[in-house]
C-alpha cells in the first residue's frame, strides 16, 4: 500500500509540473501563431495583434524546473528577490523549487526549499493577512504540501500527517485548508471507507448513498465548471466507463459553486447552478445521467484544491485510489480495472 501511495503522490506532483509546462508552451505557441498571422496580413489588418503576456518570475521558474534545470530555477528566483525584494509573487516562485525537487524525489532538498518558503511566508504574515492576495497562500500551501509529501516519500507518513493536521488547525480559517485536506487524503484515504457525498442539491439523478452502492465499483469525478483540465479528462473517463460498463461501474460527479459564471462574471446561487448545468450539457453530455452532488462540504471533505480529482472506490466501499490531477488513459485504466475486481481483492495492502 505504501508503494502505491508513493506512486500516486509522484503522479500527482509530476502532473503539476507537466501541466504548468504545457500551459506555458501552449500560451507561447498561441501567441507566436497570432503574431505570424498578424505579420502576414499586416497590409490588410486595421488593428495590430495583441502582445503576448509577459512571463512572470513564477513562469520562468516553472519553465526551468520543467527543463530539469533546478540550478537555473533557483538562480532566477534568488535574483528576482534580490532585485525587487521578497514579494508574494517572488515567494510563490521560490516555492516551486520545493515542488520541482519533490517530483524528482530529491526529498531532503525539497524539504529544505519548502522550509525556507514557509519562513518567508511567516515573515510576511507579521504585517499582512494570508488571503490579502493569491500568491502568498499558494506559496504557503505548497510549502506545507511539499514537507508532508517529502516526509511520506521517506517512509515517514505519520510525521507528514501530523504536520498537516497541525497546519490545518493553525490555518483553519484561510483558503489553504482545502489544499491541506487534499494532502491528508493523499496520505491516508486509500484503503479507508469512502467519505459520504450526501447533498441537498444535485444535477441528474438523486445521488445514491454509499450503502446503496455496496458491491459496485465507483468512480468519483470531482470537477468544476471553469476547469479546462476537467473538460479534457471528460472524454477519457467516458471512454473507459463505456468500455467497462458491463462491470456495473457507477460514476458520481460532485462539484460546487464558486460565485461566478463565464469569464468570472459574478452571479447568484440559482444562476450559477443553471450555468453548471449548461457547462455539463455542453462539455459532458454523457454526464446527464450521472449524479452530480453540488456541495461545498463534499468538496472540502475530499480536499478538492486540484481539479479534476479522481476517487476510485472498490466494491467493498473502500477508497482504492485518491488522485488529484490529469491522468492519461494509460494511467487511469489500471485504476478502474482494480476497482472492478471481485469484492475483497481490489485494495492491495
Amino acid at each position: 500500500m505504501l508503494g502505491r501511495m508513493k506512486r500516486t503522490i509522484f503522479v500527482f506532483v509530476l502532473s503539476l509540473i507537466v501541466a504548468a509546462s504545457a500551459r506555458a508552451t501552449a500560451t507561447q505557441a498561441t501567441a507566436g501563431s497570432a503574431a505570424a498571422s498578424a505579420e502576414a496580413t499586416a497590409s490588410q489588418a486595421a488593428q495590430p495583434a495583441a502582445a503576448a503576456r509577459e512571463k512572470t518570475i513564477v513562469d520562468l521558474v516553472k519553465d526551468a524546473i520543467a527543463e530539469g534545470d533546478f540550478r537555473k530555477a533557483e538562480q532566477l528566483a534568488r535574483a528576482d528577490m534580490k532585485a525587487i525584494g521578497r514579494t508574494p509573487l517572488a515567494i510563490e516562485a521560490f516555492s516551486w523549487l520545493g515542488r520541482g525537487t519533490l517530483a524528482a524525489k530529491q526529498y531532503d532538498v525539497a524539504m529544505t526549499y519548502a522550509a525556507r518558503a514557509y519562513e518567508m511566508v511567516e515573515e510576511q504574515l507579521k504585517t499582512r493577512q494570508l488571503d490579502a492576495e493569491s500568491h502568498l497562500p499558494t506559496a504557503l500551501g505548497a510549502a506545507i504540501e511539499v514537507q508532508a509529501l517529502a516526509l511520506a516519500g521517506q517512509n515517514r507518513r505519520s510525521e507528514g500527517l501530523m504536520l498537516l493536521q497541525r497546519e490545518i488547525e493553525r490555518f483553519k480559517d484561510t483558503s489553504i485548508v482545502m489544499r491541506l485536506n487534499k494532502n491528508v487524503n493523499l496520505l491516508s484515504l486509500e484503503g479507508q471507507p469512502a467519505l459520504p457525498w450526501a447533498s441537498s442539491e444535485w444535477l441528474g439523478p438523486k445521488p445514491p448513498t454509499l450503502a446503496e452502492l455496496k458491491g459496485k465499483p465507483v468512480v468519483m469525478f470531482l470537477w468544476a465548471h471553469w476547469c479546462g483540465d476537467c473538460k479534457k479528462q471528460g472524454p477519457i473517463l467516458n471512454s473507459l466507463i463505456e468500455k467497462y460498463k458491463s462491470s456495473g461501474i457507477v460514476v458520481i460527479a460532485p462539484t460546487q459553486r464558486f460565485g461566478y459564471a463565464e469569464k468570472k462574471r459574478p452571479v447568484g446561487p440559482a444562476e450559477e447552478l443553471k450555468y453548471i448545468e449548461q457547462v455539463r450539457d455542453e462539455y459532458y453530455p454523457w454526464m446527464k445521467t450521472v449524479s452530480a452532488p453540488v456541495s461545498d462540504d463534499v468538496y472540502m471533505r475530499y480536499g478538492v484544491s486540484t481539479t479534476p480529482t479522481y476517487v476510485m472506490i472498490d466494491r467493498d466501499g473502500k477508497v482504492s485510489t485518491y488522485l488529484p490531477g490529469q491522468p492519461t488513459v494509460e494511467q487511469l485504466e489500471p485504476l478502474i480495472q482494480k476497482i472492478i475486481a471481485p469484492a475483497g481483492t481490489a485494495v492491495q495492502r
